[in-house]
């Protein structure tokens, strides 16, 4: 395992800890909203969010804005478990952002708390009508937790393919169809969303991140992020740092 993999790998680690008083709870309540099983969703999220941050960690002297740090990140995980699920990546980032917009502007516990269950039924729901329209392809599934997994890489579909043991061409015709997106588009979208996490979360500097996801150089990674969120990782770091100072 190369420093670049036991980098990402803990930071992944790390951030699935910041929600995990008891794991098996949570990968039940992920899964239930991936599946679209709203009943189970909304009978787990009385549970999920404000009766559990006494076993959270601190990531914040304020009380509301240690909670809104993890709303962000539960928010950020159930976009990716829709993901996975076969919800179109836009869609699902839209989303996440929109909630978490809306999760700065809360006062109390009990806002975060009704805020959170709005948000993951409204997942749950989105996940229900897209099941009835679609099964998701298992092959997709399997290249999507793999590219999660090697995200530190430089992967190509080539790559993905070859991991799965199918053709390229095969491989590109069942990922568009369940994505609605390109394979190298994904990659990109997952190692960006990522390392603007990481920003935001860590504190890695921005060539570190670059070298991180395998970007080439800091230029590159500076310019695609530029290119997805319409802001530098320089000025986005300047502005979390001026947030939190606030």
């Amino acid at each position: 395992m190369d420093k670049k993999e036991i980098i990402y790998k803990s930071y992944i680690q790390r951030e699935m800890d910041f929600l995990r008083p008891s794991y098996d709870p949570e990968i039940r309540f992920y899964n239930a909203v991936k599946l679209g099983d709203c009943e189970l969703v909304k009978e787990l999220c009385h549970d999920s969010f404000s009766k559990k941050e006494s076993g959270w960690g601190i990531l914040s002297k304020d009380h509301i804005q240690s909670l809104k740090y993890h709303f962000a990140i539960s928010i950020a995980l159930v976009a990716r478990y829709c993901i996975e699920g076969g919800l179109e990546l836009s869609k699902a980032y839209d989303m996440s952002d929109y909630y978490i917009e809306k999760c700065d502007r809360c006062k109390s516990v009990n806002e975060l708390s009704s805020l959170h269950e709005e948000a993951c039924l409204t997942y749950a729901t989105t996940m229900k009508e897209l099941r009835k329209n679609k099964i998701h392809s298992k092959l997709v599934t399997m290249s999507i937790d793999y590219i999660s997994a090697n995200l530190h890489k430089k992967i190509t579909p080539s790559d993905v393919a070859n991991k799965m043991r199918v053709s390229e061409a095969h491989l590109s015709r069942e990922f568009k169809k369940s994505t609605n997106t390109t394979i190298v588009k994904y990659i990109q979208d997952m190692k960006l969303n990522t390392a603007k996490n990481m920003l935001e979360y860590s504190d890695f500097t921005i060539l570190e991140i670059a070298n991180i996801f395998a970007f080439s150089d800091q230029s590159y990674f500076t310019e695609t992020f530029r290119k997805k969120f319409g802001i530098s990782p320089g000025k986005y770091k300047r502005q979390i740092n001026n947030r939190e100072n606030d």
